[in-house]
């Protein structure tokens, strides 16, 4: 048996060491247990469950206390702090904290945890063999996943963000009673603002894959969507002079997005419901309110 930090093992109280603790030992390696770490009291030549890992002063150290996670295992951890130059400290319930380093995280800051988020991780050795957290993926957490039920479609689910990435963001939805959870992925066209690894959103499951997988997105359905988004249109209109807007179905969709926070085919669909309606008109790649939407918003206006 091989000795090494983040195991839990069974190991036999050697000898008492006032005022350090009680040392541990297989038969071949002794190990610190300190006073503080015990959870009960214990004599020599009881065998004792223990946690091995490395103290402050990097030597290799036991506790009786129960970690959140276990050396190569995936657990869902708290971030508790977050260092400048170093990385985001997890609560892994010893009363010490693990490092997640910048090494193992998005280049971009904006994508990286904050404090209080939960992380999925797999506990890991550094070179030195000192305990490391390190962020889990596709070949630690689809073992763990259920297949999505098509009972899921378009009902507002909890999911929290384990991949952040320009094409997409991958997610855990919550599985609830149903086991650990589904992966889902949200396409950058179904996502409202960046996530951050980490970050817990509300998704809506639109598609079920063959291998259990969902597309998930953070919008509405496409007709409450365009309700939404027509309201959004009709308010930008009601604020500028004229009730005019140098924005049509021919402005970039960079534009709309920054402009609207939609994209370009939910622009345009939000235009066409209103254009249908009667209460705008386009002319010239601009869009204008017509004589029935002035007086909508005018008598909405007044209602306020």
């Amino acid at each position: 048996m091989t000795i090494e930090a983040g195991q839990v093992l069974t190991l036999r109280v050697a000898k008492e060491v006032p005022p350090y603790g009680y040392f541990v030992t297989d038969g071949t390696r002794e190990v610190l247990l300190h006073y503080t770490e015990k959870t009960r009291d214990i004599k020599p030549g009881e065998s004792v469950k223990v946690f091995l890992y490395y103290d402050t002063e990097d030597r290799l150290s036991a506790t009786m206390k129960e970690p959140l996670i276990r050396l190569n295992e995936v657990a869902l951890l708290t971030v508790v702090d977050i260092h400048p130059r170093i990385g985001t400290f997890l609560d892994m319930g010893l009363g010490r904290n693990l490092l997640l380093p910048f090494s193992e995280q998005p280049e971009l800051v904006e994508l990286r945890p904050l404090k209080g988020d939960r992380v999925w991780v797999v506990l890991a050795h550094d070179r030195q063999g000192r305990l490391v957290a390190k962020l889990a993926g596709e070949k630690e957490l689809i073992p763990l996943s259920i297949p999505a039920p098509t009972s899921w479609l378009n009902k507002w689910l909890d999911a929290r963000v384990y991949k952040p990435l320009q094409m997409g963001t991958f997610v855990v939805i919550d599985g609830g009673v149903a086991g650990f959870g589904a992966i889902g992925m949200i396409h950058t066209s179904e996502r409202t603002r960046m996530l951050r690894v980490g970050e817990a959103v509300k998704v809506r499951p639109v598609f079920i894959r063959e291998d259990g997988r969902a597309n998930v997105s953070m919008r509405e359905s496409k007709e409450k969507g365009r309700e939404e988004d027509s309201t959004k249109v009709l308010e930008l209109l009601k604020a500028r002079p004229g009730g005019a807007m140098p924005y049509s179905d021919s402005t970039q969709a960079d534009i709309i997005m920054t402009k609207f926070g939609i994209s370009k085919g939910a622009f345009k669909r939000a235009l066409g419901k209103l254009m249908k309606d009667g209460l705008i008109e386009q002319r010239e790649n601009w869009t204008y309110l017509t004589a029935a939407g002035k007086k909508l918003v005018e008598s909405e206006t007044r209602q306020e």
